[in-house]
């Protein structure tokens, strides 16, 4: 179970200074100039200096805790989750703003984070530092998205014969039952005449495929998001080696990232019309597997060659995004982690970010920065659409070409929206390949904080 360790601010808490900057010394003199003396005695005998991350109990005159002095680094998230490791307490944040204090407490959240759900015996952990935090909606805001980002984390690393397409409906339906939320679900003969590329990638699977389609919300912008549940990919026949299938339990990180978004604006009780679809399934091999070349339907009607069946994740996506932009949405989203490309060429912490609207992607950006999850624009490049159209029999799902897949992936899915409308695609690790400040290693939310504030914003116009 997932513990924040957020509370409203009691009057006992032990305050925690930020007024230092390690890249400005002018600061750190100004602040060590008026500190009292004691401070001054306690700093100078620990040898403290104000670099990266540096904390320091100051006493009082009773050699007591009375206060924390901590290195200010630039970024609040990295530093709440380093003082989310003081001594057990309560704590609240001293002179920051409501941005700062919302990075610091997210971080600060996020560090207490383990996933442990399948240990028979249980680590035992000792007492945490608690963070007060006394504005209410600033609490409620960063609980929402703490709970969000674990919920993300628990989907994608709970193993893939635990978390199969049912068992990933499952978890729409328990969220969507938890917050009064609509879910239909669509399965065996109904899907493949309706959605036959969602069928086609998943019928050699022992867990049958399935779209999820849950609703919630009735005044405000339509936003209609979509993830890709993709909830073991081999490959296919175009069977991955070994080293690439290994966390290929990760596939379904997008459906993650959709729910745990939808959770946060749930919580949060934003005033928007939301709409979650998931393609939900497995990429096995066996008889009935798809094979390269192979020509399917979707749900457009646009027969599609498959190029490579290691390039499922699009295909299941094309129905999804046909089916969401029948409807006019005032945005439409999809997180998937689609290609290898999008990792080469920004590296596994950066998401990929598409938009056929310059004004959106400028807003994205802006959102990004102001919440500390990065995304990086890469571009819709039209041209590069030729190797769509260079199949032996039909558009191809994939071209000839390697070069550019994410962006030719991207190509790939924008055709299949049925009307023009607000679009962003989020090409996502969705994994932490090593632990950092408040991100363990394994699965991870990536630029779902970003959105979540970008249809803040949305809600509140």
């Amino acid at each position: 179970m997932f513990t924040h360790q957020l509370i409203a601010k009691p009057d006992n808490s032990t305050a925690i200074h930020r007024c230092l900057n390690s890249t400005q010394k002018s600061n750190w003199d100004e602040w060590y100039n008026q500190a009292p003396p004691r401070w001054k005695n306690w700093i100078d005998s620990h040898h403290f200096s104000p670099s990266h991350h540096n904390i320091l109990n100051l006493p009082d005159a009773n050699h007591k805790i009375e206060s924390i002095l901590q290195t200010d680094s630039g970024n609040s998230f990295d530093d709440g989750a380093h003082a989310s490791k003081l001594p057990a307490g309560c704590y609240h944040l001293d002179a920051a703003d409501a941005e700062t204090t919302e990075h610091y407490a997210l971080g600060w959240a996020l560090a207490n984070y383990q996933f442990n759900n399948f240990r028979k015996t249980k680590q035992s952990t000792p007492a945490r530092a608690e963070l007060a935090i006394a504005d209410d909606h600033i609490r409620a805001r960063v609980i929402a998205l703490a709970d969000a980002t674990a919920l993300v984390r628990d989907l994608i690393n709970t193993p893939a014969n635990i978390m199969t397409p049912e068992g990933l409906e499952q978890s729409a339906t328990e969220l969507a039952h938890a917050y009064g939320a609509a879910i239909t679900v669509t399965t065996g003969d109904a899907l493949a005449k309706r959605f036959p590329a969602i069928h086609t990638v998943g019928r050699a699977a022992e867990i049958a495929p399935r779209l999820i389609d849950m609703t919630w919300g009735d005044k405000g912008p339509r936003i209609t998001c979509i993830g890709k549940g993709i909830t073991f990919d081999s490959g296919g026949l175009d069977i991955k080696p070994s080293s690439g299938m290994e966390i290929m339990k990760k596939d379904m990180g997008g459906a993650a990232h959709v729910l745990g978004l939808a959770k946060a604006i749930m919580a949060m009780g934003l005033d928007i019309r939301l709409r979650v679809l998931i393609p939900a399934a497995e990429n096995a091999i066996s008889a009935l597997a798809m094979r390269p070349l192979d020509i399917i339907d979707t749900a457009a009607g646009i027969p599609v060659e498959v190029g490579n069946t290691d390039a499922e994740g699009r295909l299941v996506l094309a129905d999804a995004l046909h089916l969401a932009s029948q409807q006019d949405n005032d945005l439409l989203i999809d997180f998937a982690t689609l290609t290898g490309a999008a990792r080469v060429a920004l590296g596994t912490e950066l998401p990929a970010m598409f938009t056929n609207q310059d004004e959106l992607a400028q807003a994205m950006t802006l959102h990004a920065q102001k919440t500390h999850d990065p995304v990086w624009r890469l571009p819709l490049h039209a041209p590069y659409g030729k190797q769509l159209d260079q199949g032996h029999a039909a558009f191809s799902s994939t071209g000839a070409s390697r070069y550019g897949g994410a962006i030719t992936a991207a190509l790939f899915l924008e055709r299949f929206l049925a009307t023009p409308q607000p679009w962003i695609h989020f090409d996502v690790m969705a994994w932490n390949l090593g632990a950092r400040p408040g991100r363990p290693k394994g699965g991870e939310a990536m630029a779902m904080r970003a959105v979540f504030s970008l249809i803040s914003d949305m809600a509140n116009t």
